[in-house]
């Protein structure tokens, strides 16, 4: 089955600053509004998406290089998978910590969330489609 999308959520505190930033000017063409009365989420096309696995000494060294000392932080990084219960299961087994066991959300994806390796936490989401 394999995951067929990385996607990575990010959090802004500034959300319409941030919406402006990445959608208008930066010009990642939006693919969805999922908004409703619970808080605001716009889908935006980065284009193709990688996993890059580095060890701290090249984190390190990249931001020194980019920033000139230590900055970066942990994200959290979704993936879609075709099946949300057994790869959760298969990841658990695999010495990922279950934070939450799948759950169907309320815009149609069964969503689970878990603390893999590197401290890097993770939502695994299966899309349900209509009905």
């Amino acid at each position: 089955m394999g995951v067929r999308e990385l996607r990575l959520v990010v959090t802004a505190d500034d959300y319409e600053r941030a919406l402006r930033f990445y959608r208008d000017v930066l010009g990642l063409p939006e693919l969805a509004d999922f908004s409703s009365e619970d808080g605001r989420v716009r889908l935006l096309d980065a284009g193709r998406a990688t996993l890059e696995l580095v060890d701290a000494r090249q984190a390190e060294f990249i931001d020194r290089v980019e920033v000139g000392r230590r900055v970066a932080g942990h994200i959290r990084v979704a993936f879609e998978v075709g099946d949300a219960a057994r790869v959760t299961a298969e990841l658990a087994e695999a010495g990922a910590q279950v934070i939450a066991a799948p759950t169907r959300t309320p815009w149609g994806s069964l969503n689970a969330r878990l603390e893999g390796e590197a401290g890097l936490q993770l939502t695994l989401f299966e899309e349900l489609g209509e009905g």
